[in-house]
């Protein structure tokens, strides 16, 4: 993601006794970004979202919150704010110095996986995230919005991913994977999306063996969720970057065909147990594409949005909260050692 210069990604991790959740912030450059929007699942949780419609006004945004905690945990987005009053930046007003930070938001649900059902993000939560924010590298797997996260039996988390067009357009994507679907293919172990990794991308990643295929459908067909017949609830959300030159209704077709990655990389997807929804930022910062490189760019995020997925998956550490009224989530890895070269 922080590949698309301008772009910074801050995380806030709250895994303490009780807590299982946290959020993830994506930072537009100081003049902000165009942004659009897509929400596919049945049950969304978003703010903000009906200024990025391309019939009304405002054209930019500063921020994306990403973040867990349900409902609740859209109050994190007030903290982000706060960041950005401080630092100045916003739509700006009348008067210099008089600003509206515009900050977009999406959560998926993860309470009480922790072991307190109440414990969310918060401002405080969204302000750490903030101020977190750099330009280095995106810190993946249980972390930020992802740290409560889980993929059908398994443990979820936060991915990205991201590519160099052939025009010298970069394009990039940060998910928090957390689905009722699987990520994973039931007959061997390796995840849906693996194939569509960049040159020796996903090398280590191979067929699992029989027995841990075997063992793992065994262990999914035990979950108490499964046996009560009442899917977990869920939602996958992320941003989709690039530093091209976008209109709002073009930033809103990229965040439409992102979903096609997730669709490539989650089974089943977009269930009304999920509130699947990917944001588009364009920072801006390369010139207007034509319509054949526009096609190739979107074709690109949705590949994003897939590696992306299938990093969260790799990266996601076992947790176990059951002693403390939580839940207990294997990891990948944990689940199908065999496939890991």
């Amino acid at each position: 993601m922080v590949d698309v210069a301008g772009i910074r990604v801050g995380h806030c991790t709250r895994d303490e006794p009780g807590w299982l959740t946290g959020v993830t912030a994506v930072v537009a450059p100081p003049e902000g970004a165009v942004a659009g929007v897509d929400v596919r699942g049945g049950g969304p949780g978003t703010r903000e979202t009906d200024l990025l419609d391309p019939r009304n006004l405002v054209d930019r945004v500063n921020a994306v919150v990403l973040g867990g905690g349900s409902a609740p945990g859209l109050g994190a987005a007030d903290g982000v704010i706060e960041g950005l009053f401080d630092d100045g930046q916003g739509w700006p007003m009348r008067e210099p110095g008089q600003v509206v930070p515009i900050v977009p938001a999406a959560i998926l649900f993860d309470l009480g996986r922790g072991g307190t059902w109440r414990n969310h993000p918060r401002a405080g939560d969204g302000r750490a995230a903030y101020d977190a924010a750099t330009s280095s590298a995106v810190a993946q797997g249980c972390v930020g919005a992802g740290t409560g996260a889980r993929v059908g039996g398994l443990k979820g988390g936060v991915g990205s991913a991201s590519v160099v067009l052939e025009s010298g357009v970069t394009v990039a994507a940060v998910v928090a994977l957390n689905a009722v679907g699987s990520a994973v293919d039931p007959a061997t172990g390796r995840p849906y999306a693996a194939g569509l990794g960049l040159a020796g991308e996903f090398a280590h990643v191979g067929v699992a063996s029989p027995e841990d295929v075997a063992a793992a459908r065994t262990r999914a067909e035990s979950l108490p969720d499964r046996m009560a017949g009442i899917p977990a609830m869920a939602t996958t959300i992320g941003v989709i970057a690039t530093d091209a030159t976008l209109s709002k209704a073009q930033c809103q077709k990229l965040a439409g065909i992102g979903h096609d990655g997730l669709a490539r990389a989650v089974k089943p997807v977009h269930t009304p147990f999920d509130g699947d929804t990917l944001f588009a930022m364009a920072t801006g910062g390369r010139g207007a594409v034509e319509p054949a490189d526009l096609m190739l760019l979107m074709e690109a995020g949705a590949d994003c949005v897939a590696r992306a997925v299938v990093w969260a998956l790799l990266t996601a550490t076992s947790v176990d909260r059951s002693a403390a009224g939580g839940v207990a989530i294997r990891s990948w890895s944990e689940a199908f050692p065999s496939a890991l070269a």
